[in-house]
């Protein structure tokens, strides 16, 4: 592609458009950028740090720092095309106003922002281009399909379950094909030589971020934000994604979760908008129907996608979604406020190593696996600690690299039986030593986030209060001193919380009332979503059902 026309390449006045960064932080598949690049207008890149944007509010020093690298990225390939990314900080509304008057804009185009939480910046941001005359090009690309779709074909109302949010799917079709590549030759950038001190890329401390320990700056696993290494990402996990299918088998790094392996998932580019959902979709779908021809395609290649559609779906006009009160789709359980033991939790110090080690990964590197996020987001709930998903929620949203606010809410509510308590009625909770035994039957994760346990025996690795002092000795750590006790006794913990929420539901029952909660449609529903390993979820053959349920209380669990 060559690079775009610079000012002194045409004597023609062009009309100008500024294009807002948000999420759908890349080059591919944007069709809000596309369609104005077409026009041959003078092009400016604009991202805006409004204390808002992107989830910055509430993002830590590895989710900002993502952020930052996805934006140096997305600067780097500008600058290849002749222009650069401008970047400002401060309040939205006049930084956007002045931009349209000093650079006589005439549109204003960006990737729709679908969740509730951006309904009214968005909202104040058309009126503001409609009192100056602005042209607002706004497309969707963030998810798969336009939730408006979705409502509107299932009678104005989201669709309660996952069951029939698949059914309203297929009603709309198949998701959009993803758009071309923007041909920047048709464009004209104008770039300053002080363009770095005008409107260069800030770093994660001048925005007042900071890390909170050394381990932050010393990943084990190092993720990096930004279009080019989601894209390389990408044609890694193809390899794996298409190995598994020519067997047979889909989503292999859940029926296999390897919670110590490299980085693997697409999930923190997604997020960000780096890497395009319809492209993940499509690039899976292609290769899964290229491995079976003739079959059809199934749903179970796509399931994660898919679930994170839905809970976007959920959520779209709920602005209330993140919270517990006043949520329309959320059981109202009267969980203990202990902020000791939220900070414990929150910590890493809660004294079951498995749980630790998890809370410790989140940390230093922003990341933990699907089946590490349930196993502690149960503990701190439903399972052991009794403490409101909310504040579970915000630890998430502040460490979590790809945390947004529909599907990491949405997992909240549905790990905690705070939305999903109609079907998920497990009366035993995931166990946390014989579930990390089973997540890690080598010890090497446990070792590597919890180095105060690398030398104590494998047998009391996931239990070391049970070690007798000379193991403890041996293994230069004293629990209790080194490493704290457990701070609750699991069995006892357990049996209290399955009474507090069966006394829950039986009140609900008592007002003989129909509550309209969101919530799996069957048990199968349950063990999709699960993953449990060992119960071949997610490795149906065309025509074979999925997971065994009854896996999700089995010896991995229990009181």
């Amino acid at each position: 592609m060559p690079p775009a026309q610079t000012s002194s390449d045409s004597v023609e006045v062009k009309k100008v458009a500024i294009h807002w960064f948000r999420h759908g932080l890349r080059i591919h598949d944007n069709p809000a950028l596309l369609e104005t690049v077409e026009e041959g207008w003078e092009l400016y890149p604009v991202f805006i740090f409004d204390g808002e944007v992107a989830g910055t509010r509430t993002a830590g020093y590895n989710r900002m720092r993502f952020l930052i690298e996805s934006l140096r990225d997305l600067d780097e390939t500008f600058n290849n095309y002749g222009g650069r990314l401008y970047v400002f900080t401060g309040d939205l509304m006049n930084i956007l106003g002045n931009l349209i008057k000093e650079w006589n804009v005439s549109r204003l185009s960006f990737d729709a922002d679908v969740e509730a939480i951006w309904h009214k910046r968005d909202q104040d941001v058309r009126r503001l281009c409609s009192e100056l005359d602005v042209e607002v090009v706004e497309r969707v690309s963030h998810v798969l399909w336009d939730p408006k779709d979705i409502l509107e074909n299932n009678g104005g109302k989201p669709p309660l379950t996952y069951s029939l949010f698949n059914q309203v799917a297929r009603a709309v079709g198949d998701p959009p094909k993803t758009v071309d590549d923007p041909d920047f030759s048709k464009v004209t950038f104008k770039v300053k030589s002080n363009h770095d001190k005008l409107f260069g890329i800030p770093d994660v401390e001048t925005l007042g971020v900071f890390p909170e320990c050394e381990q932050q700056n010393q990943r084990h696993n190092n993720w990096v934000g930004g279009e080019t290494r989601a894209l390389q990402l990408l044609s890694q996990r193809m390899q794996v994604e298409k190995m598994a299918f020519s067997v047979g088998m889909v989503m292999p790094n859940q029926t296999f979760p390897n919670v110590s392996g490299p980085p693997l998932s697409m999930s923190a580019h997604l997020r960000f908008g780096c890497l395009s959902i319809r492209k993940l979709y499509w690039v899976l779908r292609n290769a899964f129907e290229k491995s079976h021809p003739g079959k059809g395609f199934s749903n179970s290649a796509i399931g994660q996608l898919l679930w994170r559609e839905y809970f976007y779906t959920m959520s779209v006009n709920n602005i209330n979604y993140d919270k517990m009160e006043e949520n329309p789709i959320c059981l109202n359980i009267p969980w203990y406020n202990d902020q000791e033991k939220l900070k414990k939790w929150e910590n890493g110090e809660t004294g079951f190593p498995w749980i630790d080690a998890i809370m410790k990964q989140l940390k230093h590197e922003g990341w933990i696996h699907h089946v590490c996020r349930h196993a502690t987001s149960t503990f701190l709930t439903r399972g052991d600690l009794w403490l409101n998903w909310v504040d579970g929620l915000k630890v998430f949203t502040k460490y979590l690299l790809d945390a947004d606010w529909s599907v990491c809410a949405g997992n909240w509510m549905w790990m905690s039986s705070s939305a999903f308590e109609k079907v998920l009625q497990c009366p035993k909770c995931f166990c946390p030593v014989r579930y990390g035994r089973k997540m890690d039957p080598d010890g090497v994760y446990i070792r590597r986030y919890l180095p105060v346990l690398k030398d104590m025996p494998l047998r009391y690795l996931f239990e070391p209060w049970k070690a007798p002092k000379s193991v403890q000795e041996k293994a230069n750590c004293i629990i209790g001193v080194d490493y704290p006790l457990p701070m609750v006794e699991h069995g006892k913990a357990s049996k209290q919380c399955y009474n507090m929420m069966m006394e829950v539901k039986n009140k609900l029952l008592a007002t003989g009332k129909e509550m309209e909660l969101c919530g799996p449609a069957n048990t199968e529903e349950v063990a999709q979503f699960v993953w449990m390993p060992g119960n071949h979820a997610g490795t149906c053959h065309q025509g074979e059902e999925e997971a065994n349920p009854s896996m999700l209380c089995d010896g991995l669990m229990g009181m």
